[in-house]
């Protein structure tokens, strides 16, 4: 499982960025929205390139597809 972090970065005018890193697509809202609710009015997103990325995908290799026999 890969590992997920948030760094903040407080500005001497009291902005607050926030990093996330290991998180693929919309997951990254999810995992911040309660921080993001403490700290106070989000005045800008910017995503990443994982961001765009889709989640990943759990594939069962014992699964098949088979078309019944009429």
């Amino acid at each position: 499982m890969p590992q997920h972090t948030i760094s903040f970065r407080i500005r001497p005018d009291g902005r607050v960025e926030e990093l996330v890193n290991g998180v693929r697509g919309d997951g990254c809202e999810q995992l911040t929205e309660r921080i993001e609710a403490r700290l106070g009015s989000v005045q800008q997103r910017q995503p990443t390139a994982e961001a765009y990325q889709g989640q990943a995908a759990t594939v069962n290799p014992e699964q098949t597809l088979s078309t019944p026999v009429t």
